[in-house]
């Protein structure tokens, strides 16, 4: 069986897609303490540290056969602007140096990196790479579209394929038919309210509009921003973020996704242990690896090794 650690575990996506893909989880970290109690819930054969993983001791840590991440992307994201904050993320870009020194000390045969495809863009990504290589290990990107994976959820990711291998190994990843949003939404359930309602904003009420133009009676649509399209149901959802984004439409009432089915979105399973407050379970939910994609990367990356 593959032993794997994770990095950045937060709710644990990475954690729980490995052990779908038959992997035993041998140790996780993250900095916040309220992921760290719930990825022990879910997983607490695992050993768990709350620490910032640029102080790690990695002679603590228990030799693994892949090593899982996903450094903060918040610094690298286009949902960013340099309005929203960018300027001040490079303290959060520097956590993919965790993974340099990790790789360093155990030097497993894989790794396997998620973030954001601007990650590839970032300045000190050549320096990064560069020293990848110096540990011996190839790098492969791959920009994927999670729903091609079997996640209900249109969402763009990178993931680098690490590995000590002469040449970069590239995954032969499945395309399966895309889930749409109905397989996870209950439209009996959740507190709906009228969409005319007295204090609903201009903006809302003319996405609705232009949603039901498209759509019908039934829809999906984002609740905030400059978005103007809904999205058909029977369609995968758009990208799960951490915090309340996606409204449902039926007939003359709405209501946001639960907290629930924004797990569900993200492919968590039903039995997955989370906060009761629903504000926190998004934010995990959202800043999370989909398992569904990350047990298929892991099972495509063993059969190519």
């Amino acid at each position: 069986m593959t032993t794997a650690i994770d990095l950045f575990a937060g709710l644990g996506g990475w954690s729980t897609g490995a052990t779908m893909a038959g992997c035993k989880v041998l140790w996780a970290a993250n900095h916040w303490q309220d992921a760290v109690d719930w990825h022990s819930a879910n997983h607490p054969e695992a050993i768990h540290v709350c620490q910032d993983l640029h102080q790690a001791d990695w002679s603590q840590v228990p030799a693994h056969d892949l090593l899982l991440a996903s450094p903060c992307c918040q610094g690298h994201s286009k949902a960013r602007g340099k309005s929203n904050g960018n300027p001040q993320h490079d303290a959060s870009r520097s956590t993919a140096w965790a993974v340099v020194s990790a790789l360093e000390f155990h030097k497993p045969p894989a790794a396997l990196i998620e973030n954001v495809p601007e990650f590839l863009d970032w300045v000190l990504f050549p320096a990064w790479q560069s020293a990848m290589n110096s540990l011996g290990y190839q790098l492969a990107p791959h920009i994927v579209d999670c729903a091609d994976l079997g996640v209900p959820q249109n969402r763009i990711r990178l993931f680098i394929v690490c590995t000590r291998s002469v040449n970069q190994l590239f995954l032969d990843l499945p395309r399966l038919e895309h889930k749409p949003a109905t397989s996870f939404i209950d439209l009996n359930a959740g507190k709906w309210s009228l969409v005319d309602k007295p204090g609903r904003s201009p903006a809302t009420l003319r996405r609705v509009a232009n949603g039901r133009e498209q759509f019908g009676d039934t829809f999906v649509m984002s609740y905030y921003g400059n978005t103007h399209v809904g999205r058909d149901i029977n369609r995968p959802i758009g990208t799960i973020t951490t915090k309340d984004r996606w409204a449902i439409v039926k007939g003359d009432h709405m209501r946001m996704l639960s907290a629930n089915e924004n797990m569900l979105a993200m492919s968590f399973p039903e039995s997955t242990k989370r906060p009761d407050n629903h504000k926190l379970t998004v934010h995990m939910a959202g800043n999370a690896v989909p398992p569904i994609a990350a047990m298929q990367i892991i099972k495509a990356l063993e059969k190519a090794a």
